[in-house]
């Protein structure tokens, strides 16, 4: 589905990320894991468009999205930042309407088709009695939602989510993830997401790929990626891993920084 291939991003004369490539199969769900700095959201923002890459190549289903219109792009793949921002006066459902958006021509409104889109992904997410609130009147979990249905809105082949449990607490993070995963399994969505939390990513990710200074260190299973040396390797921490017998993610205690 989403293929990566020797991709080279440099700013001024730091290289960023350094001849990174990944092969993301069709309906998974993989996550991208990391220091800070180490060029995780750099390689979501690449494979986007939204900034330039020295080098490499990025293709979704088979076309490489160099050769595709932004809005040939947008109809593929959609990418959710860490921090997104709406108009103060600006309601769910008008949010949600912008998915719309690049299935439509410059001069075209909306028509009833596209809100029949657009309550189906407000209902997918929970967020139909919402759609008359502002945006900026929701809590931080009701927004992740809310992004979520308008992503959903655009229908995407690829959704890319640059850490989406940011600024959430434990409940609503866990909830945004539960959200992700279930419609990744309903609508064969295919998901890669930045995390820090290894913990989430070992339970919501059917692959996991870690990233230290720019190059991919491994990519696999979640129980073949998380070991006590891997974690020591990366992150500079020791650690236990609980295997856990109900699952093939194991839970990973952290112990303490290596001196």
């Amino acid at each position: 589905m989403l293929k990566v291939q020797s991709l080279n991003i440099r700013y001024a004369d730091r290289t960023i990320v350094s001849d990174f490539s990944l092969d993301v199969n069709e309906g998974e769900v993989v996550s991208i894991i990391g220091p800070n700095g180490s060029g995780k959201s750099t390689i979501l923002k690449a494979v986007s468009r939204m900034i330039p890459c020295v080098s490499g190549r990025v293709c979704i289903a088979d076309q490489e999205i160099r050769s595709l219109s932004t809005k040939q792009v947008s109809q593929m793949l959609c990418m959710l930042c860490q921090k997104n921002v709406s108009p103060s006066d600006m309601t769910v459902e008008e949010l949600v309407g912008y998915g719309r958006i690049p299935h439509k021509k410059w001069y075209e409104r909306l028509d009833a088709e596209d809100y029949k889109v657009v309550h189906w992904a407000l209902e997918q997410t929970g967020m139909m009695e919402f759609k008359d609130r502002l945006i900026v009147s929701l809590s931080g979990g009701e927004a992740q939602k809310a992004w979520l249905a308008m992503a959903l809105a655009q229908r995407p082949k690829v959704l890319l989510l640059d850490e989406p449990t940011t600024y959430l607490d434990i409940a609503h993070q866990l909830e945004v993830l539960e959200l992700v995963r279930r419609l990744n399994r309903e609508l064969k969505l295919t998901v890669i997401m930045v995390l820090h939390d290894l913990n989430h990513a070992s339970a919501y990710s059917d692959r996991v790929c870690v990233i230290k200074n720019g190059d991919k260190h491994v990519f696999g299973k979640p129980k073949d990626v998380f070991t006590m040396e891997l974690i020591r390797s990366v992150y500079g921490v020791e650690t236990e891993i609980q295997q856990m017998p109900e699952s093939a993610s194991p839970r990973i205690h952290v112990l303490k920084k290596v001196l």
